[in-house]
């Protein structure tokens, strides 16, 4: 039972994870060898390149690196989860500034990222549709169309949660490799010379050949990784032990399905669509159906780069990076199985916008890599800081190297900003400026509010209880922390002289561990008959349900107290951010407090 529990395990992994780095194949080589000549020595040496860039970047850096740093119970991946490995190793605020904002601008790559990666994947497959002989005039109008089709039918899917989504990709993209193993060995039998390129003299050699050109074709090398730091960011979701087991399977299939495409491509220089097109003139009769499994295979591509997008904002949220977003959790086994409607629809609506732009895969594979490759040298960073500091200094030299791996890679990148990358970058700086908004934000209010000192309050507190009636029953007071008193207790205390019989002070504070729970009276701090401090901490990623913690505390409140800032400002980043916080769940709504027992204070703070 073991075995087919792990089987099923690898079997959802391959249809939620592997799907963008699966189809890859579809357009990578057809990108590269748009702007140079099928000769010998550059198909020898693109081949080299895109083994060893699976080998470095995906193998070495996310499927062993990366994956050695996620958390040991659930798998968690993510440039979220090096960060705040990172932070308790740093003293100097300067320092923590700089890589928060690395982490910032992290984020803001995987989501420019996971605009391009749908669109391209879906275009390319159906682009197929045009080698049908009875569809060749097909035009590109209609193929965007049925794009579109595809996009939003994939995006409403999201609901249903990715332990449904898992269930029925995992079969297709099994299917899928298959095919691909089939489809590449048939030409690697018929040209066995295509294995040296495993051999990096060729990669070598083939910028020798190529000088500077070699490196702006890099730029198109790395779309064969695109979905490496998406499988980093999905482990949450299933855990590290079956993306591990499922990774060595889909590595030796994309070596093997490259590979044939190079031999294809040497018999067959003049060819353009080099997937379809091989694949039409192995399958002929069967092209229909196979065009239809890439087309299901693309769909499951944009899959693996959605629900990454997904535990990425939600470590966000958690962390406190981005606004509370409303989230729904899709799965009573995996707490971190999620879907955030807000996330959903901003990537359907940018997807949609750059179909629309872009019109056809050759325009789009301009759009693409610049993100892709910032996304990735950031996490090659922040893997060197984290083993830097943990004195693991063979992994640390590893990823120094690299970081000079990716650094080339964005460098090659930076050439496609005025053909389309400005696209990518005008996609991450949407999401960039709220995380900097919101940040900036929180820190100017929490300036502003002027709470009161906690001895200040306890002795205010003392006067005041022996003076004034109490209330019968229990009221609760939530607060991030005790000292400095939120300024909204101290009035409804001492202004609006509303006290309880017993008034229980409940602070949440998120730990910057993933995981555990520990709530407890902090009787140490204080122990009045009416006036109690109850303390709640979690880890970022834990699924937390207050109002069961207090009932199991034995706490059972007829009223909860908490704070409404009412903000006025004239300064228009300051309005932004009031609109980002109006418009996004408070904390009693993200955590679903009972709303009949609610009751907010609002407090005006001029910003």
């Amino acid at each position: 039972m073991s075995y087919l529990h792990s089987f099923k395990e690898v079997i959802k992994a391959l249809g939620l994870v592997f799907g963008d780095i699966g189809t890859s194949p579809i357009y990578t080589l057809s990108a590269v060898f748009v702007i140079i000549p099928p000769t010998l020595i550059n198909v020898m040496g693109a081949l080299s390149l895109i083994v060893w860039t699976l080998i470095s970047v995906v193998m070495v850096q996310y499927g062993w690196l990366a994956m050695s740093l996620a958390h040991e119970e659930s798998g968690e991946g993510g440039t979220i989860v090096l960060k705040q490995k990172l932070i308790p190793y740093l003293t100097s605020q300067k320092t923590i500034s700089f890589i928060t904002m690395l982490a910032f601008i992290g984020i803001a790559f995987f989501i420019g990222d996971g605009v391009i990666t749908p669109a391209i994947s879906i275009l390319s497959a159906v682009e197929g549709i045009k080698l049908i002989p009875i569809l060749n005039g097909l035009s590109q109008n209609i193929i965007v169309v049925i794009a579109i089709i595809i996009t939003i039918i994939l995006f409403l899917f999201q609901k249903k949660g990715t332990e449904s989504v898992s269930l029925a990709f995992g079969p297709i993209m099994l299917i899928w490799f298959i095919f691909l193993i089939v489809s590449g060995s048939s030409f690697i039998i018929k040209n066995p010379y295509i294995l040296n390129a495993i051999n990096p003299y060729y990669a070598i050699q083939f910028f020798k050949t190529n000088g500077f050109m070699a490196i702006l074709i890099l730029s198109k090398i790395v779309l064969c990784a695109t979905g490496a730091e998406a499988l980093y960011a999905d482990m949450g979701h299933l855990g590290r032990k079956p993306i591990r087991t499922s990774l060595c399977f889909v590595f030796l299939t994309l070596c093997i399905i490259y590979l044939g495409q190079g031999a294809f491509l040497l018999a067959n220089p003049l060819s353009h669509s080099i997937f379809h097109e091989m694949t039409l003139l192995q399958f002929k009769t069967f092209y229909i159906p196979i065009l239809f499994l890439s087309i299901m295979a693309t769909v499951i591509a944009s899959q693996a780069m959605i629900s990454g997008l997904f535990s990425i904002v939600y470590q966000a949220v958690t962390t406190h990076i981005m606004p509370r977003l409303h989230v729904e959790y899709t799965s009573q086994r995996i707490m971190s199985q999620i879907y955030i409607p807000a996330v959903n629809y901003f990537l359907l609506t940018f997807v949609l916008l750059t179909i629309l732009k872009f019109q056809d895969s050759t325009n789009l594979a301009n759009a693409y890599g610049l993100t892709v490759s910032g996304s990735m040298t950031i996490t090659a960073i922040l893997l060197f800081l984290v083993f830097s500091f943990n004195k693991s200094y063979l992994k640390a030299f590893i990823s120094v190297l690299l970081v000079i791996i990716n650094s080339t890679f964005l460098i090659s990148n930076i050439y496609k900003i005025p053909y389309g990358g400005y696209w990518s970058l005008v996609t991450a700086f949407i999401p960039l400026t709220l995380i900097i908004i919101y940040d900036l934000g929180q820190k100017k209010l929490y300036e502003c509010l002027r709470e009161v000192p906690f001895d200040f309050f306890l002795e205010k507190y003392l006067i005041i209880s022996e003076k004034i009636p109490h209330i019968n029953g229990t009221a609760i007071f939530l607060t991030k922390s005790t000292d400095p008193i939120p300024k909204y207790i101290a009035r409804t205390m001492f202004t609006n002289n509303i006290l309880y019989e017993e008034n229980i002070i409940v602070t949440f504070e998120t730990q910057r561990t993933p995981f555990g729970i520990t709530a407890m009276f902090k009787t140490d701090v204080i122990d009045l008959p009416t006036l109690k401090i109850f303390e709640i901490k979690v880890g970022y990623l834990e699924r937390v349900n207050i109002e069961k913690i207090l009932t199991s505390a034995d706490i059972h409140p007829k009223v909860i107290f908490y704070g409404d800032e009412d903000i006025k400002t004239n300064n228009l980043i300051w309005k932004v951010y009031t609109i980002i916080k109006n418009l996004t769940p408070s904390f009693v709504q993200f955590y679903k407090l009972p709303e009949n027992k609610l009751h907010g204070v609002v407090v005006q703070v001029e910003l």
